[in-house]
């Protein structure tokens, strides 16, 4: 496979914005019938790589060439013309229309101006064979789930004689089952000979697909290998530029913090929390200082727990304390009077504001809290957000650049920045490390093993038991939208201890 030649090389690609260099001279090369993994931090150019490829920023420097031939691609539309199809990690379809319109819209066949919905929907179904689904194409797409989706953005993009399909973090919101679904149709690509420029943090993921891969840092290439070639480990060295000793101060710190919460006082008691349809009734006590994990499968009832907690969503079953005291958390303004904090999963829909510097987006909870009556004056908040942009290291650390253009991990930092103003007791953060990469993956955990030393309480969601258990001091086991298990976080509880709760449902 490594003897043929490149379907597509990119030679000293370089790009530059005001200030920026986010591509310094970087070779990329993919083979026909090969996944080729693009790794990196979140801000290491992977994104901007993509763009330059796909004709959405035009390059300052290098070449492209596609079979051999230098090619200069100057939009979106020219790509695709080339052979190149992306699928976001947002899929782009219209979900009122049946699959067949969705995989040719703008490209419907006709016959004398009216379209030929007979051959469309032949034409639609003889696509998805190729990736070895039976579907119904006259079906709205909505009817289908999140991964029958991507599948049909992917079937529109081999469409047009895809010879480079660049596949955009599409397992992030993903089951187990449905990834796998996902990587038979990537094989089957790569046996019909498309090359697949697979972005993914999930780096187990990556080993189990792809066949080589390409590490970026700042801007710069840093290595090209054969997966088989690297170790996970050598990986995430390669990629954050230093050691793994972050995560190993995560460990003793979260350790140290198990120990001294202990003793501590509840602070927040749930007894016979629910809400019909979302949650079934649950009891739980969050501890000043504590960390408590909720740990469960796609659906089964994490987010929903944590929003009735913040008044998000409202409980009709069961009561709330605070300190002893029965409290009415009817609302998110109640909550935060009860200095409850909540951080969203959804942090482009129910977070950031992308049109919103980083300063306005920072300071937003703090305003509401006070009432739009009692603007916070400019200096104070100029005081406040410079004091968090510098804690929590968010990059670039311009207070007044659309927060938009900042990488996943620093929103992501934003976000905790607007909540950490407000002084919360318990801080609720859903999914905080969710599509980001591993170096800033580790600030976060860090961040929130301080806070826990700091007295402060965590609720803290995450699809990935390897965190949970890293940092929690006991973990909550959800399954089927129901607490099934409370288990303290000991030597003799790991990763397969909780997958054995979930599969068995026990309830405590």
């Amino acid at each position: 496979m490594g003897e043929q030649s490149p379907v597509l090389e990119m030679t000293g690609i370089r790009k530059v914005f005001p200030g920026v260099v986010a591509l310094d001279g970087v070779d990329f090369r993919m083979f026909p019938g090969e996944v080729h993994a693009l790794m990196g931090e979140n801000g290491a150019g992977k994104s901007t790589l993509i763009k330059t490829l796909t004709g959405v920023y035009e390059i300052d420097g290098g070449e492209i060439t596609l079979g051999g031939k230098p090619v200069r691609i100057s939009g979106p539309l020219q790509a695709q013309q080339a052979g190149i199809s992306t699928v976001y990690q947002e899929v782009n379809l219209c979900t009122n229309l049946s699959i067949a319109e969705n995989i040719f819209i703008g490209r419907e066949p006709r016959r004398f101006g009216k379209i030929q919905w007979g051959r469309m929907r032949r034409r639609a179904a003889e696509l998805l064979a190729r990736l070895d689904l039976d579907l119904d194409v006259s079906a709205p797409l909505s009817t289908y789930s999140l991964a029958i989706q991507q599948m049909v953005a992917i079937a529109r993009a081999i469409d047009v004689d895809a010879r480079v399909l660049i596949l955009d973090e599409p397992t992030s919101s993903l089951d187990t089952a449905e990834v796998e679904q996902l990587f038979r149709v990537m094989r089957r690509l790569k046996e019909s000979g498309v090359a697949i420029l697979f972005v993914s943090h999930f780096l187990d993921q990556i080993y189990e697909i792809s066949d080589r891969l390409t590490i970026l840092r700042n801007g710069q290439l840093i290595s090209e290998h054969r997966v088989e070639e690297l170790s996970q480990v050598q990986l995430v060295e390669k990629m954050i530029g230093k050691e793994l000793a972050a995560l190993e101060d995560v460990e003793d710190k979260a350790q140290s913090n198990r120990e001294r919460a202990a003793g501590a006082k509840p602070l927040l008691e749930a007894e016979g929390l629910g809400r019909t349809g979302a949650i079934a009734p649950y009891n739980l006590t969050i501890h000043e200082g504590e960390v408590v994990g909720l740990a469960g499968l796609l659906g089964s009832g994490r987010t929903e727990l944590a929003r009735l907690l913040f008044g998000a969503d409202k409980a009709d079953q069961g009561e709330v304390r605070v300190d002893g005291k029965k409290v009415s958390l009817r609302d998110p303004q109640a909550a935060m009077k009860h200095r409850i904090a909540f951080s969203s999963e959804n942090r482009r829909t129910e977070g950031i504001i992308g049109d919103l510097s980083v300063r306005e987006n920072i300071i937003l909870a703090l305003q509401a809290s006070r009432g739009w009556a009692r603007p916070i004056p400019r200096k104070k908040q100029d005081e406040i957000v410079d004091k968090y942009i510098k804690a929590l290291q968010i990059r670039p650390a311009d207070p007044e650049r659309p927060v938009r253009n900042l990488s996943g991990g620093n929103q992501q930092k934003v976000l905790l920045a607007r909540w950490l103003i407000t002084e919360p007791r318990l801080l609720i953060i859903d999914e905080p490390t969710r599509g980001i990469d591993v170096g800033a993956k580790a600030e976060i955990q860090k961040l929130v093993a301080e806070l826990s030393t700091g007295g402060m309480a965590v609720l803290f969601v995450s699809a990935e038991l390897e965190e949970v258990l890293r940092l929690s001091h006991k973990i909550a086991v959800l399954r089927d939208r129901r607490l099934v298990e409370e288990l303290e976080n000991s030597a003799d509880v790991d990763a397969d201890r909780i997958m054995q709760t979930i599969a068995s449902g026990a309830s405590s």
